[in-house]
């Protein structure tokens, strides 16, 4: 399927793109070129797509599952965005601007769990700093690591969007993949996400055909949703306010993240009505300018939802000042997989010994 004009105009730079991506995967499959495994387990998670396909949640979700399995999980992510270089291993004193903004917020949820957060842009580099400085590591989640193939998974997650599946989409720049269609061959699991919670078992049939032409055979096909947790204050002013109840006010959305729209859609559907919404670039650092305009047309009685991720810009001590008096709630986001989904991918999780029961 062509992309639409005048993105189709733009093909010929998407070939030229796609084959020199196809090169370099070329000599990776044949050894010419090193992809070396962990010396524990890696699971990678990652997309053909650029930004937008729920990466985040569903690495929480797979930390989550394998701490109740018993093992000691550490995650690994390049750390986009960060104004630092290197290797780092995330620590009380960093921020998103130090490590980026899904590691912090990995490391704010998970380090009370002694799970480690590292960041590098070569993920080798980063899984020796991880076996240097964290030796009791079991298993080690890859963020965004699809692409990055020095290093050699165990287990190869990948993420496609419903709304935006790789196999409707074309290469940069016509269209918004980080390589071709092919490259979904390198999956051991593929999980659509951003799915209705009531999918029809028709409507999945149908997408799991399409994905199985670009499949290797036998390769699980699951399917994911958000589940919204209730909205959790983030400022002072969100504190204040107390609980929100119905009837709800009118909300303002303010996001920097690839696609807002799933959570506005959810707010609506919870009543929320909405007032206003500035949306952002994925992983924009908020500003005090960008404070000040919604300050300036936000009105009293109204509430400002965002979330967690944003939230771990939000936060910058810089910000404190022009964040003060608005009542920011974050709305949390977890992974529901539909079905068995939960089943099957916990059986599929490398580093468990054969027949070790699943703590639940």
């Amino acid at each position: 399927m062509l992309p639409p004009w005048p993105a189709w105009l733009l093909l010929p730079f998407s070939w030229l793109y796609a084959a020199v991506l196809a090169g370099r995967n070329w000599l990776y499959d044949r050894g010419w070129k090193a992809s070396r495994p962990g010396w524990v387990p890696l699971i990678g998670v990652g997309n053909l797509r650029v930004g937008g396909t729920g990466k985040t949640p569903h690495v929480a979700w797979l930390v989550e599952e394998l701490r109740r399995q018993g093992q000691r999980p550490a995650i690994l992510s390049r750390g986009y965005g960060r104004q630092t270089h290197g290797p780092r291993l995330a620590a009380a004193t960093d921020s998103a601007a130090t490590v980026g903004d899904e590691p912090w917020q990995y490391f704010q949820q998970f380090s009370a769990e002694g799970v480690p957060v590292a960041v590098a842009e070569n993920r080798q580099f980063g899984l020796d700093l991880l076996r240097q400085t964290h030796p009791e590591i079991t298993v080690v989640v890859l963020d965004d690591a699809y692409q990055h193939r020095r290093v050699r998974p165990a287990l190869n997650i990948l993420l496609t969007e419903l709304a935006r599946p790789f196999y409707h989409d074309a290469v940069l720049p016509a269209g918004r993949l980080r390589e071709s269609r092919a490259g979904a061959a390198r999956a051991d699991v593929i999980i659509i996400t951003k799915c209705p919670l009531d999918m029809a078992a028709a409507a999945q049939a149908e997408v799991v055909a399409q994905v199985r032409r670009y499949a290797r055979p036998g390769v699980p096909v699951l399917f994911s949703a958000y589940a919204y947790a209730a909205p959790r204050p983030l400022t002072a002013a969100a504190w204040a306010r107390g609980p929100l109840v119905a009837p709800y006010p009118p909300f303002w959305l303010l996001t920097g993240i690839a696609q807002p729209g799933p959570l506005r859609e959810h707010l609506l559907g919870a009543g929320y009505p909405l007032a206003d919404e500035i949306i952002f670039p994925d992983h924009h650092a908020f500003s005090a300018a960008d404070l000040a305009a919604v300050r300036a047309r936000w009105q009293a009685g109204q509430v400002i939802f965002t979330t967690e991720k944003d939230a771990t810009r939000l936060l910058a001590p810089a910000l404190a000042e022009a964040l003060a008096g608005l009542p920011v709630y974050t709305i949390p986001v977890r992974v529901a997989l539909l079905g068995a989904g939960a089943a099957q991918l916990r059986q599929l999780l490398p580093g468990r010994a054969a027949g070790q029961p699943v703590l639940l």
